[in-house]
């Protein structure tokens, strides 16, 4: 966060460019041979060594890409922080859509595992990267991902998006008609932010609604496309208006949500909020969504 988050130009809390940042895991080794090093704050050499493979994208044989990385800024939400074994989400998977039955081990993952789920494609989950007859059909998908998500790395929906794109631009058809996705910095795993970032996050998104309490609906002093996603899917289908930015909100309270700590735009990929240089960091039309490029 130290060395983060002041790149975008404001001090706030906020990474808002993961990928971005010049991130130096080298500064927090310790300067001693030590042993207790949550008690003077620092790592290992071993340790940054760990990390360094956290924050890397999972690469197989032959140069394979198999996964994306954890973005800086996640953390907070890693499960390797909750227990000593993975969320149950990923070794049920193996043991009984793949076949191996309950008694494997999720020690024993290797590439090989990665290779059969690929082969047995299970349940036919996907069809790929060809959204083409999606596209036909006239279907819309407005996608988003937090950027502190330490469950689902973030990486996985540009990497998705962009290989559809891929796929589709050739062929003569504009990913963007059908298919829009954003970034939300700060944003943990769907919903919520830590409690040391209070990133803009609730844009009533799926299930983002029970935070603020169990008869909320929609996003309280905020009932447009602008602020709720799903007023702005149906303006996107029913009148054809489609969302180029977003503005999420981060009230001082979710539970009374009756006043507003700051908002910011989530801009439409792959352009980024950047700040203007003037007025409140904490209103959103202090922010323009900007190409990099």
């Amino acid at each position: 966060m130290k060395q983060c988050d002041p790149q975008d130009g404001v001090m706030d809390g906020i990474i808002s460019d993961p990928e971005g940042c010049n991130f130096r895991l080298e500064e927090l080794l310790c300067a001693l041979n030590v042993t207790n090093t949550i008690a003077l704050g620092c790592l290992t050499s071993l340790q940054i060594d760990t990390l360094h493979k956290i924050y890397a994208d999972s690469i197989g044989d032959n140069q394979t890409f198999i996964f994306p990385h954890l973005y800086p800024g996640s953390e907070g939400q890693w499960l390797l922080l909750q227990g000593d074994s993975p969320n149950s989400l990923g070794p049920d998977y193996i043991m009984y859509f793949m076949g191996l039955g309950p008694n494997w081990n999720f020690y024993d993952y290797n590439e090989d595992i990665q290779r059969l789920a690929d082969s047995l494609q299970p349940g036919n989950a996907t069809v790929g990267f060809d959204l083409s007859a999606f596209h036909a059909k006239g279907g819309k998908i407005l996608s988003y991902h937090g950027m502190a998500d330490g469950l689902i790395p973030t990486g996985t929906l540009p990497y998705f998006y962009n290989r559809v794109y891929r796929a589709l631009r050739p062929r003569g058809i504009d990913v963007d008609e059908f298919f829009r996705f954003f970034f939300v910095p700060g944003m943990g795993h769907c919903s919520g932010t830590f409690p040391n970032v209070n990133a803009p996050w609730y844009f009533a998104g799926a299930g983002q609604a029970p935070s603020l309490g169990p008869t909320v609906y929609g996003v309280p002093g905020f009932r447009d496309r602008v602020h709720d996603t799903m007023l702005a899917i149906m303006a996107w289908v029913e009148q054809g208006v489609a969302p180029d930015f977003m503005i999420g909100t981060k009230y001082v309270n979710e539970r009374t949500h009756s006043e507003v700590l700051r908002q910011r735009p989530l801009c439409m990929y792959p352009k980024m909020a950047r700040y203007d240089g003037t007025g409140d960091a904490n209103d959103a039309n202090s922010w323009t969504c900007k190409l990099l490029y």
